[in-house]
């Protein structure tokens, strides 16, 4: 994690991609540009990014560590993460630069490296629920994310923020139970994580260079997840799905050869997450949390092949702090 998020991004998505299936030819776009290698390459670089930056953005509990609902009106909790991601960095060097012609099937090896991305997340109480027994059913909590991304320039990629560099997402967690030291918590979450919109150029060599321009990226999770403490350590269990959907503009030029107008991107995959939290709180109202989990499935359709499938299943890991009153 010697790099910014970006910079590590970028080489995926400028440089090239794995493969979930192959597609019985280019895309239809790319087809009659006088650089149609480059405008696929390009695209699929963008289709194989977008699962991979999704699952860093999204992570796994909306809320570190947390299970059922804080307990209404009154109650917040606030904290930082950091997102790690396991991802397939394509060794572009190894194959030839993309060319003025027809769109070539490159066979890309891959390398694996950890990324990260920092963000801030916030819960509020909002309703406590229904007593029943000894605990309450249908809490409410609202959420908040945000994600920051500075602009910069490193290792010949340029990455820039048209809009800001910082940007918010919002859900709410409903409680299926409310924990109490005789009942776990239990609860559903939606939550919506926004990645500032974000423009990138690179070089991938003296006379190959890509963008990317208006970068919206936007992972969309529901969670069940259930929790228990015990005296100043808790556990946190839970599973659900990922939308991640991404547009943008791509562009090239290769010796000078420029596509005629943007190529429009978009993708949409879905995958499964499942994820574990441990967390100790031995200071008061500071929560300590580490989490693992395993995102897999989904579909991603490419023409150029890679040595590790887009969706293949895929380690990440949080770790962050929260306070909790």
């Amino acid at each position: 994690m010697q790099r910014p998020l970006f910079v590590m991004g970028a080489a995926l998505l400028l440089a090239g991609p794995p493969v979930a299936a192959q597609q019985q030819g280019p895309d239809p776009q790319c087809q009659g540009q006088s650089a149609s290698d480059a405008c696929q390459k390009a695209l699929d670089l963008f289709r194989y990014m977008n699962t991979q930056l999704g699952t860093l953005i999204a992570g796994g509990n909306a809320t570190l560590g947390q299970g059922g609902t804080l307990g209404g009106l009154g109650h917040v909790s606030v904290g930082v993460r950091a997102n790690v991601l396991q991802a397939s960095v394509p060794n572009a060097k190894s194959v030839d630069t993309p060319g003025i012609g027809p769109a070539l099937s490159t066979p890309y090896t891959t390398s694996s490296k950890y990324v990260a991305l920092p963000e801030v997340d916030a819960a509020i109480g909002v309703f406590r629920g229904f007593p029943i027994g000894v605990t309450y059913i249908g809490g409410l909590d609202a959420l908040v994310s945000a994600a920051y991304l500075p602009s910069f320039e490193q290792d010949g990629v340029n990455v820039s923020n048209s809009v800001g560099a910082l940007r918010f997402g919002f859900g709410a967690r409903v409680g299926v139970l409310q924990e109490t030291v005789l009942t776990p918590g239990i609860s559903v979450t939606y939550l919506e994580r926004n990645l500032p919109m974000t423009t990138i150029q690179a070089s991938a060599s003296n006379t190959a260079s890509f963008g990317v321009q208006g970068l919206d990226l936007r992972a969309k999770s529901w969670r069940v997840v259930a929790s228990k403490s015990i005296i100043a350590f808790g556990l946190a269990v839970g599973f659900g799905r990922d939308y991640y959907d991404a547009n943008a503009n791509l562009t090239y030029n290769v010796n000078g050869v420029q596509p005629t107008a943007p190529i429009q991107a978009s993708e949409s995959p879905t995958r499964t997450s499942m994820f574990g939290d441990l967390s100790f709180n031995l200071i008061p109202f500071i929560k300590f949390v580490g989490e693992v989990g395993r995102v897999s499935s989904g579909s991603v359709t490419t023409y150029n092949t890679f040595d590790r499938n887009a969706n293949d299943a895929r380690w990440y890991g949080s770790v962050g702090a929260h306070l909790v009153f």
